[in-house]
């Protein structure tokens, strides 16, 4: 017999001879949704109590990447993604929405260095490689520096940075999503225009659980997904060129098959990838020729006509 301490809620004692009977009590009181879906809202979001979605100011196409999970490599493949698509001749900024473990700072190069502000109190994005740039990693005395805040002061500092940046003319701008399908995600799917979402996961179980999440979540907020990129899809031994699959194989294919998506593309596990992004130089910079370069290139291709269709 399953006892509960929500006598206030309930108007009483409440005891319950299965989960089922305390689910189905509990899930009106606490407004958690049902699976079951109705028919589809007419009524404009304003009408519904949501905030109406904006364009981006100076912003012409907004790309999210997101794994909702940590780990699995989101950020280096945000990077690369976004200065393949600079490479493109296409004018690129990237936002790191990650407030408690910005990444953008070190993989740009740009760790240590101040944004200044126009006269209006509007940010300046930094700049390398020819992509814009714009990160809480930016506004904190180190790299080492903790973001020690409450919900409040998380959503007060996205506010500023998803409103309160000069990016002045970009073709894309490239989101780095923290890890979660949160308060974050929530906000920025409710208050801009998202074009399209990137999913990035290693091929593995435990990492693909979550990025199902994450797909499910932008298909619920009205978010296109434009595919999944499948990160260290496969080491390849320096020495004899022996291919092991250490996280499995094909995993971010069945996911794809199942939710009726595409895979983007394969990012190898190599050390050079990984050396290169903590040496603030990533590999489409560095070694713009290599196969490692060409599948973040290939990625960017696929991006494009996705958005530009």
């Amino acid at each position: 017999m399953i006892c509960t301490p929500l006598r206030p809620l309930l108007g009483g004692p409440a005891r319950f001879q299965t989960f089922s009977q305390f689910s189905s009590a509990v899930k009106p009181l606490l407004a958690i949704p049902s699976n079951e879906r109705g028919p589809a809202p007419t009524l404009p979001r304003i009408a519904r109590g949501l905030p109406k979605k904006n364009r981006l100011r100076g912003v012409d196409k907004v790309v999210a990447v997101s794994s909702a999970k940590g780990g699995v490599g989101k950020s280096t493949v945000a990077v690369n993604l976004a200065l393949s698509l600079a490479m493109q001749q296409k004018r690129v900024g990237i936002l790191d929405t990650d407030i408690f473990g910005p990444s953008i700072p070190k993989l740009l190069n740009l760790s240590g260095r101040e944004p200044n502000v126009t006269e209006s109190n509007r940010l300046i994005p930094l700049s390398n490689y020819g992509v814009k740039a714009m990160s809480m990693g930016f506004l904190l005395p180190n790299d080492e520096s903790p973001v020690v805040w409450r919900g409040l002061m998380v959503m007060k500092a996205l506010q500023q940075l998803l409103h309160d940046v000069e990016w002045d003319g970009l073709d894309v701008l490239v989101l780095d999503l923290p890890p979660g399908t949160g308060d974050v995600q929530l906000t920025i799917t409710q208050q801009i225009v998202v074009d399209g979402a990137v999913i990035v996961s290693t091929p593995q179980d435990i990492a693909l659980i979550d990025a199902v999440k994450g797909i499910n979540m932008f298909k619920k907020v009205d978010v296109p997904v434009l595919g999944m990129v499948q990160n260290m899809s496969v080491f390849v031994c320096p020495n004899c060129n022996h291919e092991t699959h250490i996280f499995g194989s094909e995993g971010v294919q069945r996911v794809t098959d199942r939710l009726g998506t595409e895979v983007l593309g394969s990012i190898p596990l190599h050390p050079k990838i990984c050396a290169l992004s903590d040496a603030g130089t990533p590999v489409v910079v560095a070694e713009p020729d290599t196969a490692n370069a060409r599948a973040y290139k290939d990625i960017a291709d696929k991006v494009l006509q996705k958005l530009y269709i």
